[in-house]
């Protein structure tokens, strides 16, 4: 991100009715994707959303790109929040916390992980949203190695690092799935993630 970036989307002295803003232009943001995807849409669409002008709207951020790294950067930090915080719960209970983050329907739904899916594309050819993309994968891997460092089985492939790795292909894997799958459903995928995490943690599976 460059200086000039930043110091367009650093929060501004008049902070709650920039952040109010901010939000409207993210949400707009959001919503353009989810409709037509991002590659079609225009800063013009975004401002239209926000009810805000083209020009207003750069008061806050460079351009389209700046937007969605604003946006990929912010939904990072809060996935890794809340996976930080679940430090000091139970194996069993981190995955069902972890299961809970991204199968149950709430935050991340079919429509959000169409969205996902669309960062993903772009962080592609996309330097900084490369670099935070990388950056979520290794912090959430790093979540799920100390995870399977703490069970009876640490981790049935060669060790807890191997384990995180296949556990976190089959999370990204899965939550494709439920998109391009008509056949799989998010309840399915749910089932599936959170009885396979607790084999390869060597827990007992519960209802």
């Amino acid at each position: 991100m460059s200086s000039t970036q930043e110091s367009k989307t650093a929060t501004p002295s008049n902070a709650p009715r920039g952040d109010k803003r901010r939000k409207r232009i993210l949400r707009a943001l959001h919503d353009c994707i989810i409709d037509k995807g991002y590659a079609k849409t225009t800063l013009a669409d975004i401002a239209k959303i926000a009810e805000m002008y083209p020009s207003h709207l750069l008061y806050y951020f460079e351009g389209k790109d700046a937007i969605l790294e604003y946006y990929f950067k912010n939904v990072s930090e809060k996935i890794l929040e809340r996976l930080e915080s679940h430090h000091d719960k139970s194996s069993e209970e981190q995955i069902d916390l972890l299961t809970e983050l991204f199968f149950a329907g709430k935050g991340i739904t079919i429509s959000e992980i169409g969205f996902m899916l669309e960062c993903f594309g772009v962080a592609v050819h996309h330097s900084e949203l490369h670099r935070e993309k990388a950056a979520l994968d290794d912090r959430c891997k790093a979540y799920i190695t100390k995870l399977f460092e703490n069970t009876p089985r640490k981790g049935v492939i060669s060790g807890p690092k191997d384990t995180a790795e296949i556990a976190y292909a089959m999370l990204i894997g899965l939550r494709t799935a439920v998109y391009f799958d008509k056949n799989l459903e998010l309840p399915a995928a749910h089932r599936l993630f959170r009885n396979t995490m607790l084999t390869l943690a060597g827990l007992e599976q519960t209802s």
